[in-house]
């Protein structure tokens, strides 16, 4: 969780930051890529909000009314984070980049002074220079975000991140990790295309990228919905590992056979496990009573994100 809270929190800074000066930019050039980047920028400062509302929520501790915690709020709230991404973000740029498509306008020329130093320069040298720094802030974003979830992809011995993708339950992250890599992308598509407007003259290179990052925004952004919503749906663990726990209580000691096992993810990194299980005859209920805790307490050190477990035995 802690560490979750601090990839939010980096970028968080990084955007914010970002999003300030992608707008001074914008307002010195009047570039439709820029202006398409500070949408992006102001989405994800909001949206780290939300993920960190989401963390704090999925703290709470248990009550009647939520007898497994509260820790599928981070997955509503990311959720959330998909669905501004492809709103705000997303559509905005796009629809931004077809009107200056439709309706090209001369990249700006123009010149800006700093007024304590009163130093004069090209106002398009703004933009590269947010650009690249929204690059490399992001770039240490991405980092953190990548070192966490390079965590959970040893721990879990996946592939790699195609894989992490489709199986972590830890949505922060995962949420984090994409739009940092989505933010570093979209910067290098608006340097581009800043820079190819300035040195030929033609608007429509600005134009068209800001075209891509609001088509790149909302691709993503359906992606990340869609990864949200089967764990808001209770998706269970994956496949290979419910197999290998549903293993370990059918070799057990006196059982016969499993009737029925389920799991299912209620927060990021937290399962309960339920199974139905047909004991030998010839146990009695005191010896069927102490294979229960058994298997219970040998699922939850076998797997260190089972909270509960709940043994059924069947007749």
């Amino acid at each position: 969780m802690a560490s979750s809270k601090s990839v939010v929190l980096a970028a968080l800074v990084a955007n914010g930051l970002i999003a300030i000066l992608k707008f001074v930019g914008f307002l010195l050039t009047g570039s439709a890529a820029m202006l398409s980047e500070t949408y992006h920028s102001i989405s994800d400062t909001g949206n780290q909000v939300f993920l960190l509302i989401g963390i704090r929520y999925s703290g709470k501790d248990a009550s009647r009314e939520h007898p497994f915690g509260y820790g599928k709020a981070q997955f509503f709230y990311s959720f959330l984070v998909s669905v501004f991404l492809f709103g705000i973000a997303g559509w905005e740029s796009l629809k931004h980049g077809v009107d200056a498509i439709r309706h090209p306008h001369p990249p700006a020329t123009g010149n800006a002074t700093l007024p304590v130093v009163n130093i004069t320069f090209d106002a398009i040298f703004v933009n590269y220079a947010v650009l690249i720094g929204a690059i490399v802030f992001e770039a240490w974003a991405f980092k953190k975000a990548y070192a966490n979830m390079s965590r959970q992809i040893e721990e879990n011995d996946w592939s790699g991140l195609r894989e992490a993708f489709k199986k972590t339950s830890d949505v922060t992250v995962l949420t984090a990790l994409t739009e940092d890599f989505i933010a570093m992308a979209g910067a290098g598509i608006a340097l581009f295309g800043v820079y190819l407007s300035r040195i030929t003259q033609n608007p429509i290179y600005d134009a068209i990228a800001a075209t891509l990052i609001g088509v790149m925004l909302m691709g993503f952004a359906v992606a990340l919905a869609w990864e949200n919503k089967r764990l808001l749906l209770g998706e269970s663990i994956p496949r290979e590992d419910e197999a290998e726990l549903r293993g370990i209580v059918a070799s057990w000691d006196g059982v016969d056979r499993v009737v029925d096992f389920r799991t299912v993810y209620f927060g990021p990194e937290k399962v309960v496990v339920m199974a139905d299980v047909e004991f030998g005859e010839t146990l009695g209920t005191e010896e069927i009573d102490d294979r229960i805790t058994a298997i219970e307490d040998t699922l939850m050190e076998h797997h260190s994100g089972i909270r509960k477990v709940y043994v059924e035995p069947e007749v």
